[in-house]
Order: structure tokens, then sequence, then C-alpha cells
């Protein structure tokens, strides 16, 4: 549980980062590469640290879409050359908020 627990901060610094990136719009995101390159880049070690979470933390917050990370964390590494950008802002608006919550959760239920 203490590896997991390392992973699980290293989420959500991953996810810190992104909001510190995050333009104001989706045509701000667009229109910036360096933007993108650096909020991609945490997205790939986002996933990265949830591919090395034990099986038995997964099994127990299954709230957490595991497999949904796991997919897009694939097609970041090897199909990147097809990255839907506008995909991108959508997860960063919409899936990261709920995704941080629920890792805060799981790191709360390991102080208790």
């Amino acid at each position: 549980m203490k590896k997991d627990q390392l992973y699980l901060v290293h989420i959500i610094e991953c996810i810190e980062r992104i909001e510190q990136y995050k333009p104001p719009s989706l045509n701000n995101f667009l229109s910036d590469i360096k933007t993108q390159d650096a909020i991609i880049r945490n997205l790939q070690i986002l996933a990265e640290s949830s591919q090395r979470i034990s099986q038995e933390t997964k099994i127990s917050f299954p709230d957490i879409s595991w497999r949904g990370i796991a997919g897009f964390r694939n097609l970041l590494v090897h199909d990147y050359l097809s990255i839907n950008i506008e995909r991108v802002w959508l997860i960063i608006d919409n899936d990261l908020p709920g995704l941080k919550t629920g890792i805060q959760n799981i790191l709360s239920s390991y102080e208790k």
C-alpha cells in the first residue's frame, strides 16, 4: 500500500500541474503547442503512475476508471500521432476534476 500511496500522490501532482497549465479556453489550448505538450506529458505520467497501482487498490476503488486511464495511456504512448487535441481538452476539462477527487478520497482512506 505504501507504494500505491506514492503513485497516487504522483497522480495528484500531475493533475495539479495540468490545472496550472490549463488555459482558460479550448481556443487558447488549440493555439498553444507548448501547453499542449506540457499537458499531454503530464497526462502520460499520470497514466503511467496509475498502471503501477496494485490490483488490490484498483479492485477496492472501482469508481476510478482504471481501464479508461490505461487505454488513454496506450493512445498517448503508442498512437501519439493521432491524438485528438479537442478530446484531450474534454478530458482535462471534464474528467480530471472527478479523478482528482477520487484519488484524494483513496489517499484519505489510507490515513484512517
